[in-house]
């Protein structure tokens, strides 16, 4: 399945799929000795559970019945019984201590370990991957889909090997004390399990469809905060309104109808318990009366007759979670078992290293030739973009592409860099072929920076400090220095301390733009990618990045993908671009003489003023 298809609906698979399961239950290899020790608590637990009723019997068989028969208030049994009963609750309660402790370490190391395998996985894969998935699906598997798991995998299968133990050792209990009255409880049981599997599926479906319906309200708040000014502008409030009145109201009949299905289940429940516990009380009556059994008996049977509810209750409740969950695994696989578009090769990763482990000492200098040769491209959707394109670019060159939307020029930066791979032909750079090397290479000696600039959450020092995590406070205020950068961060009352906020909030689009900027140059990268680096800003934040600009790119091969036709025209070539193919290529001076497509371009963002300006 590609992952542009990826959704929710696209795994609703209902039937236990164990191939899936087994990939999930590997997470729990590292965890085994504490999962051994939770269910040998639990065993020890249910055990203790049988025999509590039974220390009460020993009550009411030896302490109280005798002393009524007799006549006499004889009670030097009950120091017994209540040694017993402190025993054994000390006993209960260190397991119960033992198994929430054990239960709650396996959920959270189980969540960890499969976060972990995800979110390096997810560092393993090409930019491909990201720009046709989306963050929402990637986001909810390392969130809602982790912790479903891991807390069905833990609770949940403990509980189930309690329920289990605590069955298993009712039945034999009772069937060594009275088999006819044995038979009488287990009768109850099928139907018990029945109505609890009925209910519990439908009440889990119920809550699943809460919980998406929730995913939309949220959604639709989100939408409705972030997007108020235009909301306003277009006086949608009404209709916004009804849109959010439609979700609420399902939310509603979601909800009332799950908890109708709540409300019918207990007290169907109790009423089944109830006439189980009604006929061992008309057999067992007859029994005692007869001198079959002991009042302590009857007691006894009476209240197994209730434990039975609790381990068959958890039993329906783990599989319907199981199978409910079944999505959920099948989405988390999907995700760690993605294969990447683009890899290294072995005998690359032999020499180079991983993204995880780079051997440095073996990566060549790069000196910034590049080369395209009958290279053909072709997004997983869509037409092709390049088709038999070549271009040669020699050490230092700056390139600025130029052409309408859809033309290619990101396509062709995103293939410099690697991001995606040519479809047919090969890219050189300094004359060897890209796939010779590792992208760990490639990637240390590149800058890029993107239209829309992303910071981290942290300080103005750490976002800058990303270029080279090995560098100094000094060098990092020089990258600033060197783009213009600095005289506004010192600005900030905490200066480069200044926390910077998710995505960069607390910044200007401009101070973001120059931020990033400072970031890719303190990379020293040889291979500069300047993505629509000025489109975002205001004119005299222009001016700052074009002076660092002019500066920096000196020495380096540049490629300018440009909006703003003023920020290129010291370029050293300029490549027209339309539907994958150059159309024109030359300086500034040369394309405005031909008066051609770049004129045109030119032209139309610029007075004739400027333009003879520009070519003074």
């Amino acid at each position: 399945m590609d992952e542009h298809l990826l959704d929710e609906e696209s795994f609703t698979s209902q039937k236990i799929d164990w191939s899936v399961w087994k990939k999930i239950f590997s997470f729990m290899k590292p965890l085994k000795k504490k999962i051994l020790f939770a269910i040998l608590a639990m065993i020890v637990l249910a055990a203790t559970d049988v025999i509590y009723p039974y220390i009460s019997k020993f009550a009411i068989d030896g302490i109280i019945n005798p002393n009524i028969a007799a006549g006499t208030q004889d009670l030097s049994l009950l120091k017994y019984f209540v040694l017993f009963y402190v025993v054994f609750m000390i006993i209960q309660a260190t397991m119960v201590y033992i198994f929430i402790v054990l239960a709650g370490k396996v959920q959270v190391e189980l969540a960890y370990n499969i976060r972990k395998k995800a979110f390096k996985h997810l560092q393993e894969l090409p930019f491909s991957y990201y720009d046709r998935t989306r963050t929402g699906w990637i986001m909810a598997r390392m969130t809602s889909d982790s912790r479903n798991l891991s807390e069905i995998l833990s609770w949940g299968i403990i509980d189930l090997t309690w329920g289990l133990f605590l069955m298993v050792i009712l039945i034999i209990v009772m069937l060594v004390i009275n088999p006819i009255l044995a038979l009488i409880t287990f009768a109850i049981v099928p139907v018990l399990m029945i109505i609890s599997t009925y209910f519990r599926k439908y009440i889990l479906k119920s809550y699943r469809s809460i919980r998406k319906v929730n995913s939309k309200i949220t959604g639709a708040y989100n939408e409705g905060i972030t997007g108020a000014v235009t909301t306003k502008t277009l006086v949608l409030e009404d209709s916004n309104f009804k849109d959010f009145d439609l979700l609420t109201s399902d939310m509603r009949r979601q909800s009332i109808k799950a908890a109708i299905f709540q409300g019918l289940y207990f007290p169907s429940v109790i009423f089944l318990i109830a006439i189980g516990t009604a006929l061992i009380y008309y057999a067992g009556g007859n029994m005692v009366l007869n001198s079959v059994i002991s009042v302590g008996t009857l007691y006894l049977f009476s209240s197994y007759v209730w434990q039975f509810f609790d381990p068959v209750n958890n039993i329906a409740t783990f599989f319907a979670q199981f199978q409910q969950a079944q999505a959920s695994a099948e989405r988390i696989v999907s995700l760690i078992e993605t294969k990447p578009d683009i890899e290294d090769s072995q005998a690359v990763i032999e020499k180079y290293g991983t993204l995880f482990d780079y051997k440095k000492e073996n990566f060549e200098s790069i000196k910034g030739d590049v080369e395209f040769r009958n290279v053909s491209f072709k997004y997983h959707v869509g037409e092709k973009v390049l088709t038999d394109f070549n271009l040669k670019v020699h050490e230092g060159e700056s390139i600025a592409l130029v052409g309408q939307t859809g033309a290619g020029k990101s396509t062709i930066v995103n293939l410099i860099c690697r991001f995606y791979e040519p479809t047919e032909g090969n890219i050189y750079i300094d004359g060897v072929d890209y796939k010779e090397r590792s992208l760990g290479w490639l990637h240390s000696n590149l800058g890029y920076v993107l239209q829309s600039p992303h910071l981290f959450s942290g300080s103005v020092m750490e976002n800058i400090r990303y270029g080279n995590l090995e560098s100094t406070d000094d060098e990092v205020i020089a990258a600033a220095k060197a783009v213009e950068a600095h005289e506004f961060i010192m600005k900030f009352e905490k200066g480069y301390e200044t926390e910077c906020g998710e995505g960069g909030s607390r910044l200007s689009v401009g101070q973001k733009q120059l931020v990033s900027f400072a970031r890719a140059i303190l990379a020293n990268p040889r291979i500069l990618v300047l993505d629509e680096a000025t489109s975002s800003v205001d004119t005299e934040t222009e001016k700052l990045i074009q002076t660092a600009i002019n500066k920096l790119l000196k020495g380096r091969t540049s490629f300018i993908v440009a909006h703003r036709l003023s920020t290129i025209v010291h370029s050293n070539r300029i490549l027209v671009l339309e539907d994958g193919k150059v159309i024109e290529d030359g300086t500034h001076s040369e394309l405005i003489a031909k008066k051609g497509h770049y004129y045109q371009l030119y032209t139309n963002q610029y007075s004739e003023e400027m333009l003879e300006l520009s070519i003074r």
